[in-house]
């Protein structure tokens, strides 16, 4: 079989007696994937032709023409009229062959004093930083949805559980604001890993810095980076921001994965708590009854695509010496599909709950199984002055005695429950409604209707 080969790459061609084959040309080429990067590749260019300029490494004439060009070619990117070039490997070098195209020698003396591999590290961060930015809205989007349906139902009875049993009556108000919380705290954790991103590797060159007299600082401050890198080695070959990044939209969607688990859970018609919005279900190609809740499903699915993404950039950063290695070319493809499995997932999801469908009956009823006000009964004879762990075993013997009858403890008269204890009175009825329960925890975190309100308007204020 004779072995087909491409043309010489022409970024390094005089170093080369023969043509790269075909074969690797595809193995090692990128440009079909990190030509996502093309606007930001050409946001560091203008920035660092300016600063050429500014220093007198290119002349004004040569800055215009290069603003020109890539203005140009950003124009073409945007209507799709760009003619990308596997023989030019990636993103960088296509686009640097069209500006030499279209403005001759002063697109050559662009690429003075810097190299591809502080180049792309330039690209990728500000792509990062692009992307938390999206990420941040669409988590602010969800936040809403859950906190409108929280603010609707902060009065709305449902069980609690732990261990999937019927644990304490909360409401479904106070249950959506712990999601709140969580989709905070990847806000939180974004805007740190954002901070971290927002330094520029630019002046780093291959490895070892420039000789050229560059202005870093200037440059990092049209591109509104909050400094720069200190160490040329590690500005070329650092990928933390990268994996920290990765790790973020991993706990994003292990936020997702639970909430979707119980949403499935609560769909299912044995408990029947919620239904979904048809366009967000799928029928069955047999059973002409089914609805099932592919999105929750799928989301949980794709949490783990987002993890093994995670795991690749570890594995692939883990055994590289400095400084950069070809290795890192294969950062994008992970780092490119965990952003966007979160983002779309996100929009989806801030879609989905705000056309959640309520069954408050069914979950008020469901509050009643497995004597969820049982602990109330303990504390309202703490309060009448006895020891918990005495209290804890009189309420024990009551859900005994109303298992074997089949009865909740709201359901005993005054003279059945004073058989667990004579300080029991008629004011024990209170504490073992449901409403009761959950109004009694009023307090910083509780689930109470005015305590759930409260959390509502602190996370709609911003604090």
């Amino acid at each position: 079989m004779t072995e087909q080969f491409s043309k010489k790459n022409e970024g390094w061609s005089g170093r080369f007696s023969e043509p790269v084959s075909a074969l690797v040309q595809r193995y090692t080429g990128s440009v079909f994937f990190d030509q996502r990067l093309a606007v930001f590749d050409i946001q560091g260019s203008l920035a660092h032709a300016e600063m050429l300029a500014h220093v007198g490494l290119i002349t004004a004439q040569d800055l215009q023409d290069i603003e020109r060009g890539l203005e140009q070619i950003r124009e073409e990117i945007q209507a799709g009229q760009f003619q990308w070039s596997l023989d030019l490997e990636d993103v960088h070098l296509n686009i640097e062959k069209r500006l030499t195209d279209l403005i001759g020698d002063a697109g050559k003396r662009l690429h003075t004093a810097r190299s591809r591999n502080d180049q792309v590290a330039t690209d990728i961060r500000l792509w990062v930083r692009h992307t938390i930015d999206e990420l941040h809205q669409a988590l602010g989007a969800l936040k809403t949805a859950l906190l409108d349906q929280a603010d609707q139902h902060a009065e709305t009875i449902m069980p609690g559980f732990t261990h999937l049993q019927v644990a304490q009556p909360v409401t479904l108000g106070h249950h959506l604001l712990a999601y709140v919380e969580m989709f905070s705290r990847d806000e939180t954790r974004l805007a740190d890993c954002r901070r971290r991103a927002n330094v520029l590797p630019l002046g780093a060159a291959a490895l070892a810095g420039t000789s050229y007299p560059i202005d870093r600082a200037r440059v990092a401050k049209t591109l509104g980076f909050d400094g720069v890198c200190q160490n040329s080695l590690d500005a070329v070959s650092d990928r933390d921001f990268a994996i920290e990044f990765t790790a973020c939209c991993a706990l994003i969607m292990t936020h997702i994965s639970r909430f979707s688990e119980e949403l499935i859970l609560w769909m299912t018609p044995r408990v029947g708590f919620i239904d979904l919005a048809d366009r967000f279900c799928t029928g069955s190609s047999i059973m002409p009854q089914k609805k099932n809740p592919d999105v929750p499903e799928l989301a949980r699915g794709k949490s783990g695509r987002v993890y093994g993404h995670l795991m690749a950039l570890l594995t692939l950063m883990k055994g590289q010496p400095l400084a950069y290695n070809k290795d890192n070319q294969e950062d994008k493809e992970p780092l490119f599909d965990a952003a966007d499995t979160a983002l779309d997932t996100l929009r989806i999801f801030a879609d989905m709950v705000a056309g959640i469908q309520v069954k408050k009956d069914v979950m008020r009823s469901a509050a009643f199984e497995g004597y969820s006000t049982a602990t109330d009964l303990a504390d309202y004879l703490v309060k009448k002055g006895l020891p918990f762990r005495d209290a804890h075993e009189a309420v024990a013997r009551a859900v005994k005695a109303g298992v074997g009858s089949g009865k909740d403890l709201s359901e005993f008269s005054l003279t059945e429950l004073q058989v667990f204890s004579a300080l029991i009175g008629p004011d024990v009825f209170d504490v073992l409604r449901v409403e009761g329960s959950v109004a009694a925890r009023s307090h910083i975190g509780g689930t109470a209707p005015d305590q759930v309100r409260s959390q509502i308007q602190r996370h709609r204020n911003g604090s």
